[in-house]
């Protein structure tokens, strides 16, 4: 067997695991719901702003998903190697001919795929009924395509975060307190760090040179930064206000999205390595 049959037998198992467990169907009805939601209360506001009802929803989307897409991933993939290490069945894994980098690829593919699943039921819903009660327009089926290919980088960003935390402690109740912990760093806890030191620094260099790449600097904030400064014409208020004062181009927002996906997947990697089962 090659080394890609042996990643796709391992991230298909992964799947089966996530199936059996029901936490692909928890998450994918959790994501559905909030999209729909959104969806009709974008549908209530169109009317009052100048964009159309799917341009609305995809901004309202940008700021929900960097709070339930980054739990969702670490949710879906702390215990991968823990819990393996808990129950004694990484010692067989590793008897086998499977590699532990082809491991923790198998791993990342079947786990990303999982969440991706969840977005792309949930927003293919969501998009769906406003197309239905709004209308569909050229500009805003660009942003939900803009929208939905970032959230699965973003996705793949927590996944191997989540991974990492796995091989890196021996117990399934420490990585899931470690991946709350990420998460609320990350999503909550960064943010009000940064407004509290731009409040404290005022009108300074701080403010003006430092902060926005600060906020660029976060993979959470870098998503919703960039879908919605690609759309003109949602309202951005806020951390996101301030950071629009980078001078680079949108898309540029990106990069530290795909260097913390490659970070996640060079950390996991080296901590599977040295992984004891």
């Amino acid at each position: 067997m090659s080394a890609a049959s042996r990643i796709l037998a391992t991230s298909g198992q992964e799947i089966r695991i996530a199936r059996r467990n029901r936490w692909a169907l928890l998450s994918t009805l959790l994501l559905t719901l909030f999209a729909l939601s959104l969806a009709l209360f974008a549908a209530g506001q169109a009317g009052q702003v100048k964009a159309d009802t799917l341009t609305l929803t995809a901004a309202s989307l940008a700021t929900l998903s960097v709070y339930l897409i980054p739990l969702i991933a670490l949710l879906v993939s702390y215990d991968a190697f823990a819990g393996e290490v808990e129950r004694g069945t990484l010692a067989l894994t590793l008897a086998t001919p499977l590699g532990r980098g082809e491991m923790f690829a198998g791993k990342f593919l079947g786990q990303a795929a999982v969440v991706g699943l969840a977005i792309l039921i949930a927003f293919a819903s969501a998009a769906t009924v406003v197309a239905a009660t709004g209308g569909l327009t050229a500009a805003g089926a660009i942003a939900w395509l803009r929208l939905g290919l970032t959230s699965l980088v973003l996705g793949g960003v927590f996944v191997g975060l989540g991974l990492a935390i796995s091989a890196a402690t021996p117990r399934t109740g420490t990585a899931a307190a470690f991946a709350v912990g990420l998460w609320l760093v990350f999503v909550v806890l960064y943010d009000i760090a940064l407004l509290g030191a731009v409040i404290a620094a005022g009108e300074s260099t701080f403010t003006t040179h430092v902060f926005p790449w600060l906020v660029l600097a976060n993979p959470a904030d870098s998503f919703r930064l960039y879908n919605l400064v690609s759309l003109d014409t949602a309202p951005v208020a806020g951390i996101d206000g301030l950071a629009r004062t980078l001078p680079i181009p949108p898309a540029a927002t990106l990069v530290p999205l795909f260097l913390w996906v490659t970070a996640a997947l060079a950390a996991g990697i080296a901590l599977v390595r040295r992984l004891t089962p």
